[in-house]
């Protein structure tokens, strides 16, 4: 089986993006995992520090393993926005392919200082493992927000890009590019669309030279989603709509059985609403033309 790293690499030569889906449940594992596989694309399941404090890291970690063993299926696990070393290297030891070590809130410098540290301790357990940097400001929380944060003064820019990766070594880097965590009510409700900076992302890419991933890809443009891989964008996270899809199927398996108490009856509902999402989603960072023609 091709390595995380080799997919990655295929995907941007051929201008597509792997969709990384941030799980807490196995709700959330199946339905990512049979999404996937029913469209036979790769893809990344993330864990937050928080999520993995819920799962437990090594146990999500023997889970997805045994997913990709068992059905011979490119399913990789991250360790998604992890603010200490140590937090990581419980990361590394348990498994997980790929970490996003996010030391985004300090100033430049100490960010750059950390972040390499933690590329040499994480590449000494484990030297295939991806490292993902992040820089500038995209907000805090895969939540529901009732306003937008002001995060223009946090936008990411080519010149820092390319400092920081030559500084630290990482694999992948996430900008900041009009992208925000979490999703506005008025997202969830459909009325509006977050939008990128389509020509700060090309900037990036051509004086970084980099993988690079796009958080709180929840709620934004679908067309500005496609020109974001095209300028250089190779993963693309989503989260908070994956959340508002478990409560609102949680919530119609709950109201469609009102005396059932058996979980495996209720879940399905939830199941299959996080399905809907993870699959239009995955068909537009693999390109819908391709599963429109069936090939």
């Amino acid at each position: 089986m091709h390595s995380l790293r080799d997919l990655l690499q295929d995907a941007q030569q051929s201008g597509k993006a792997i969709g990384h889906f941030n799980i807490s449940d196995l709700v959330l594992l199946k339905a990512v995992f049979a999404a996937a596989r029913e469209l036979n694309v790769p893809v990344l399941v993330g864990l937050s520090e928080g999520e993995r404090e819920f799962v437990g890291a090594r146990p999500i970690a023997a889970f997805v393993r045994s997913l990709r063993e068992e059905f011979d299926y490119p399913i990789f696990l991250n360790a998604d926005h992890t603010h200490s070393l140590a937090k990581g290297v419980e990361a590394a030891k348990a498994g997980f392919d790929s970490i996003v070590f996010d030391m985004s809130a300090l100033p430049f410098d100490q960010n750059v200082r950390e972040t390499k540290q933690a590329v040499e301790a994480l590449k000494a357990i484990n030297p295939a493992m991806l490292v993902e940097g992040e820089i500038g400001d995209i907000g805090s929380g895969s939540e529901i927000h009732d306003q937008a944060p002001d995060l223009s003064k946090g936008l990411s820019t080519p010149e820092q890009a390319q400092q920081f990766v030559e500084s630290t070594g990482v694999d992948i880097l996430a900008p900041a590019v009009g992208n925000m965590h979490g999703m506005l009510r008025s997202m969830v409700r459909g009325e509006t669309k977050k939008r990128l900076d389509i020509e700060r992302i090309a900037g990036i890419k051509r004086a970084a030279r980099i993988l690079l991933t796009l958080h709180g890809g929840s709620g934004t443009d679908d067309e500005d989603l496609r020109k974001a891989i095209a300028a250089g964008i190779n993963i693309v996270h989503i989260n908070t709509e994956l959340r508002v899809a478990w409560r609102r199927g949680l919530e119609q398996g709950l109201a469609k059985q009102l005396d059932e108490v058996v979980p495996y009856k209720i879940l399905p509902s939830a199941v299959d609403a996080v399905k809907q999402v993870v699959s239009s989603r995955l068909k537009l960072f693999n390109g819908e033309r391709h599963f429109a023609q069936g090939t």
